[in-house]
């Protein structure tokens, strides 16, 4: 008996343990990291903003977030933010596959499904905390300890198989709306199907059993139904403005996050395709082979020479390989064919600080950190502006810079002392103006925490 009390003790731990990590999957689960990458956000975001407006939802760039991680997914979260994998951008064939799954997550944004999805979860806890307590009150009376844990094994279920159906029923949902949004754009649903179909084959490759328990895009037949006749009933395109773009986003993703065999694996040294010469360069780059690097890149400059990209890597080779002054030609020339792009942005500013002409470019290097900074604010700006006005001199604004990073960042007692001392080195009327607001933020979050 106690033996199988003990089995039946660490079933019951395992399932409200799994359905208590899936519920608070989102809010506490450790993110991948953010891949900051001029080039793919913008094609990603270039996707998704007409998707949007067919959907009525208001777009914000800032809200469109790369995760380095290989696994095949995409998700939104509270604030309409949009998260999407390296790894769907690797593994998918076109950008009509892009377009179907974002139009699919679009889809769970127009229909409230993160909002819904909460008070839903909340009920669910409300009702497992209710069981338990149910089944202690049982096993107290009964004098039955097994008794007691199999209503409780009984009651979670219930509860899963409830959280199961309630997805479930939001990933019709979204697909319906996908093919809607695809639909208004004369874009072929096809692609979403093919996508979600390599989801169903990577889980079996990987030995995932096809329980809708363990899916977050379950590929049942009801849906499979539903796409192949959207695609007979809609028809519209698979090509896309952006077929170009895509090859040359899935070179350099490939090359910079795959082990180098599996890179030249996909892209041979026979494949002389732009994008493979793109994908080749990084191979040299990671090799530390920067002047091969640089003349493979230079290659592609020649054959693109309105690509700010190509130039903004060829920036960034230089300046590992010690080549600072020609790394800095090539940042500004990408700025001047793209000059609103916050990585290249950044990658000049870092390297303008390691010049011989440091001095003269200071000014600039503020001014385009400024720039930045009032269209959407980053902490590593906060910083390099802080260094920035440092070394000008301007040590009120530099400090200002540095406690607006620490209280970014989440420090603030050390933001608190930096306020301070900007304080202290005679800043502006207007720089104290500032510095009071922060100190009023910092005030409330103290108080709200």
């Amino acid at each position: 008996m106690v033996a199988k009390v003990n089995r039946l003790k660490a079933r019951c731990a395992f399932i409200i343990g799994v359905f208590f990590a899936l519920l608070s999957f989102c809010a506490n689960a450790q993110m991948p990291d953010i891949l900051m990458d001029d080039e793919t956000e913008t094609f990603v975001c270039n996707i998704v903003r007409p998707i949007f407006k067919v959907a009525g939802i208001s777009y914000d760039k800032n809200k469109i977030h790369l995760l380095s991680d290989s696994s095949l997914n995409a998700f939104v979260s509270d604030g309409n933010h949009l998260f999407v994998h390296t790894g769907t951008l690797m593994a998918a064939k076109n950008p009509n596959e892009i377009s179907g799954i974002l139009a699919h997550e679009t889809g769970h944004i127009a229909g409230g499904h993160i909002l819904r999805q909460k008070l839903k979860i909340q009920n669910l806890q409300t009702l497992a905390a209710v069981s338990l307590i149910a089944a202690g009150a049982f096993g107290a009376a009964s004098g039955r300890g097994d008794a007691a844990l199999a209503v409780a094994l009984g009651s979670q279920g219930s509860i899963l198989n409830s959280l199961i159906a309630y997805q479930l029923q939001e990933e019709r949902s979204a697909d319906e709306s996908a093919v809607k949004y695809l639909k208004a754009l004369g874009q072929s649903p096809i692609g979403l199907k093919n996508f979600m179909k390599t989801i169903q084959k990577t889980n079996r490759l990987s030995g995932y059993e096809e329980v809708d328990y363990f899916r977050t895009h379950p590929m049942s037949a009801e849906r499979l139904s539903f796409f192949e006749n959207s695609i007979k009933k809609n028809g519209g395109s698979t090509k896309s403005a952006y077929d170009e773009d895509f090859l040359f986003i899935q070179a350099k993703l490939t090359a910079f996050l795959l082990p180098v065999d599996r890179v030249l694996k996909k892209y041979p040294a026979t494949d002389k395709s732009a994008p493979a010469k793109y994908a080749h360069s990084i191979v040299k780059f990671r090799q530390k082979k920067f002047n091969e690097a640089v003349l493979l890149v230079d290659e592609l400059i020649a054959q693109f020479p309105k690509n700010p990209y190509f130039l903004q890597l060829k920036g960034q080779f230089l300046f590992e390989s010690g080549k600072i002054e020609p790394a800095l030609e090539a940042y500004q020339k990408a700025l001047t064919l793209k000059p609103d792009s916050a990585e290249t942005t950044i990658l000049y500013a870092t390297a303008a600080f390691e010049s011989k002409n440091k001095a003269h470019l200071l000014q600039d290097v503020i001014n385009r950190l400024v720039k930045l900074q009032n269209e959407h604010e980053r902490a590593a700006v906060w910083q390099l502006l802080s260094r920035a006005y440092f070394e000008k001199g301007q040590l009120a604004e530099s400090f200002d810079a540095l406690a607006r990073y620490n209280f970014a960042i989440g420090n603030i007692e050390l933001a608190q002392k930096q306020i301070k001392k900007a304080l202290e080195s005679n800043p502006s009327a207007s720089l104290k103006l500032r510095l009071g607001d922060l100190e009023r933020q910092i005030k409330l979050e103290k108080e709200q925490n």
